[in-house]
């Protein structure tokens, strides 16, 4: 995927990431400008998803370790409604965590199991879901950073 075709929607993740913690995404302090956004998008540790506003939201960005922990190839994975990242047990405590997120803007600290492709649950640690905010203060979506090895929470190096 060209970097023009990601940029805006790491740059929106960032943003609002930025909004409600003070703070942008997690990267090498070395990193600047489009090697920054590049690095977040093809070699993070930590996925990155989004969705959109739809009755069914649908997600519109993933990162390269939202793609490998999850099992699908790009084009079958966005567009999909993100209420299949969950198995059907899990879907009522994901949909509180986004209606607090709705509330508040932001959550941390949330740990519990998605599903990949395969049908296969997968724990992921360290959550945070925020509220996606245009540049005019209109909701867009919601995104969500989390780790997929707890024994790696906040190393950045690959």
């Amino acid at each position: 995927m060209p970097i023009d075709e990601y940029t805006q929607a790491i740059e929106l993740l960032d943003a609002s990431y930025r909004h409600w913690t003070g703070e942008h995404l997690p990267a090498p302090q070395s990193l600047t400008g489009l090697e920054r956004l590049h690095w977040l998008h093809a070699h993070a540790p930590y996925s990155l998803l989004a969705h959109g506003t739809e009755d069914d939201p649908l997600f519109f960005y993933a990162n390269e370790q939202a793609l490998a922990c999850f099992k699908y190839p790009r084009p079958e994975f966005l567009g999909m409604p993100s209420r299949f990242s969950a198995s059907p047990l899990d879907r009522a405590v994901r949909q509180t965590l986004l209606e607090q997120v709705t509330v508040h803007g932001i959550a941390h600290g949330y740990s519990g199991y998605r599903v990949n492709r395969e049908g296969n649950a997968f724990m992921i640690h360290e959550g945070k879901v925020w509220t996606l905010i245009d540049r005019q203060g209109v909701r867009v979506g919601q995104a969500a950073l989390f780790w997929p090895d707890a024994g790696r929470i906040g190393q950045l190096e690959c």
